[in-house]
């Protein structure tokens, strides 16, 4: 069974962290959402969110993919997290998945993690200026090897899509995409 772990801190925008949760899970994959410090967080609308771990819980074994929400000041509490940087960082080094959103892309993948250097991204407009040796790709959704980036909350929904097809293929991403009427 494929696995993947989703990031939570306070802050965090919860349309960015739980639609991929739901949306992979259809898909047969298991997911573990976790928080930085505590099992309860506090997303950025103010949404109180029970996530299945705690970061200093989780094992060092390796997810098939880590998912990185944005959200403010979300994404900086996951950059401020040297464990969380260490995994995503380890992951990318495997050449597992590595997903982020909005403004993590720019927060986390790159400030925190030095991982778009060179490569296409996307991410909330205005944050491609955090990343100037990165490639902006204005999509919304945008693949450069082992990374998946995308745009906003708006994007969620193709952003889990995308990160199924590369776990599990296709047809797998255009069923869950068919049954909850994204295409």
């Amino acid at each position: 069974m494929k696995t993947a772990c989703v990031f939570m801190a306070d802050g965090s925008e919860e349309v960015e962290a739980l639609t991929p949760v739901d949306y992979l899970r259809r898909a047969g994959i298991e997911v573990t959402l976790v928080g930085m410090r505590s099992f309860q967080v506090k997303g950025a609308r103010n949404i109180a969110v029970t996530v299945n771990a705690v970061l200093d819980s989780v094992s060092e074994n390796l997810f098939d993919a880590v998912i990185v929400p944005g959200g403010m000041p979300g994404a900086t509490n996951i950059a401020g997290s040297a464990k969380a940087v260490a995994m995503i960082k380890r992951h990318f080094s495997e050449g597992k998945i590595v997903a982020a959103i909005c403004a993590a892309p720019a927060v986390v993948l790159q400030g925190a993690c030095g991982l778009l250097s060179g490569r296409r991204f996307t991410g909330f407009p205005g944050t491609e200026k955090q990343v100037p040796d990165g490639i902006f790709v204005p999509e919304r959704v945008v693949r450069d090897g082992n990374i998946i980036t995308s745009r906003a909350p708006g994007t969620a929904g193709e952003f889990a899509i995308a990160i199924i097809e590369q776990l599990m293929g296709r047809q797998v991403a255009q069923s869950v995409a068919e049954a909850v009427l994204l295409k």
